[in-house]
């Protein structure tokens, strides 16, 4: 603010002595002409700024009356007393007052229909915002308006875009949390209420037979580890929604990742009877990635792929390089997803049409959006779509991570 001041200063003192040179007035005179001038427009100014600052609550409109009235009020109370100065006659003096209140009363006039408009699209703005507030789409920034005000009026709009879509998603997500809530505690009811049963079976000495009480434990230790892992997919997600994951880069290769998931994964896969084979592509592909969290990752596709593969179908794991990315595909035989589902497959807790009873192989319903967070963590995508006889999922990676 002090810049344009000093600079207006500058400008007009020396505007005010190329004048004073061109009309030869001399320099004493020219002096003393502009003090008068001066002091005339700053007690002007002066009242202007009081007037602004008690009406500081009042509209722009009338504030913007006030600043052309002191404006003016600066040029007319300057000219009259350098007038008076320079001892023209009592008539002259008169003459050009009269001049000035008429230039004055018009320059006010204008003032006033200028300040009216300011007004008119402030009240605007003030509705245009409550619009926003109440979720509708702003109605401003017509063509009659000035450019900041039109620009101003696109950007609300854009606000409320983003604001509508934001509400969408915060929706979404409301509706996922509480689908989890139910998913996660019907997943714990059953087993735990299994688990207390043969508990207090086995404390009890209802059950003696050596084989059924060996059954019995077995059936314990399984479903404390079904729980435990819903536990561990829990906190995982926990930590990939408050972006906390602790991702360690390391260079490896990425056929040594395929390899190991394989493994993994070989034991569901021939308990289920389905067919479980990979691939990568020649050469050694190496990738700096997270290796527990991309492990983690393979082995949830995987075994998503694996339980909705019907008995002697097939699931196969391909590693390659494309456009500068890691690509790692996952096709199953599930019959494909309904298209009417086939968006929603990362969401959390999201099961399909067809929802099964706890203690199936069906899962909590987690694993497909923690893979979808810790790609996204990696700043890679995932991806699902219908291939015949199943479907085919798709990770790309970039091959080396970018610092933040």
């Amino acid at each position: 603010m002090i810049r344009p001041i000093l600079l207006a200063l500058v400008v007009g003192t020396a505007a005010t002595a190329v004048v004073a040179g061109l009309t030869g007035i001399p320099g004493s005179d020219a002096v003393q002409l502009a003090a008068m001038a001066f002091a005339g427009a700053l007690i002007s100014g002066a009242l202007g700024a009081w007037g602004l600052k008690r009406t500081r609550r009042r509209s722009i409109g009338t504030q913007s009356f006030l600043v052309a009235l002191a404006s003016l009020g600066a040029v007319g109370a300057g000219s009259l007393l350098a007038a008076q100065r320079m001892f023209i006659s009592a008539h002259d003096l008169a003459a050009l007052a009269v001049v000035m209140f008429a230039a004055i009363t018009v320059g006010l006039v204008i003032a006033l229909l200028l300040g009216r408009r300011v007004g008119e699209a402030s009240r605007r703005l003030q509705s245009a915002a409550r619009e926003v507030a109440a979720g509708e789409s702003p109605t401003f920034g017509s063509e009659s308006d000035s450019r900041e005000l039109a620009d101003l009026g696109r950007e609300l709009a854009l606000m409320q875009s983003r604001l509508d879509e934001t509400r969408i998603r915060e929706r979404t997500m409301d509706s996922s949390r509480r689908e989890l809530v139910a998913w996660v505690s019907h997943d714990l009811r059953t087993p735990l209420a299994g688990i207390r049963a043969m508990a207090e079976a086995l404390e009890d000495g209802v059950v003696t037979d050596p084989e059924t009480v060996s059954h019995y434990y077995r059936t314990l230790r399984q479903e404390t580890d079904r729980l435990a892992s819903l536990v561990d997919d829990l906190f995982e997600l926990s930590r990939i929604n408050a972006g906390a994951l602790n991702l360690q880069f390391t260079r490896v290769s990425l056929g040594d990742l395929v390899s190991d998931a394989l493994a993994g994964a070989a034991a569901l896969a021939q308990i289920k009877g389905v067919e479980l084979n990979g691939s990568v592509a020649p050469g050694q592909l190496e990738v700096e990635v997270s290796v527990s969290e991309l492990t983690r990752v393979l082995h949830n596709l995987l075994e998503n792929a694996i339980r909705h593969t019907p008995t002697r179908g097939a699931v196969h794991l391909e590693a390659g390089v494309k456009d500068g990315h890691a690509v790692v595909t996952v096709v199953d035989s599930c019959g494909g997803i309904p298209e009417a589902d086939i968006e929603r497959v990362f969401d959390l807790a999201f099961r399909g049409k067809a929802a099964r009873t706890p203690g199936s192989d069906e899962g909590a319903g987690l694993g497909l959006a923690i893979a979808r967070g810790i790609v996204e963590a990696h700043r890679g995508r995932i991806e699902v779509a219908n291939l015949a006889p199943g479907c085919r999922f798709t990770v790309r990676l970039p091959v080396t991570q970018e610092p933040v």
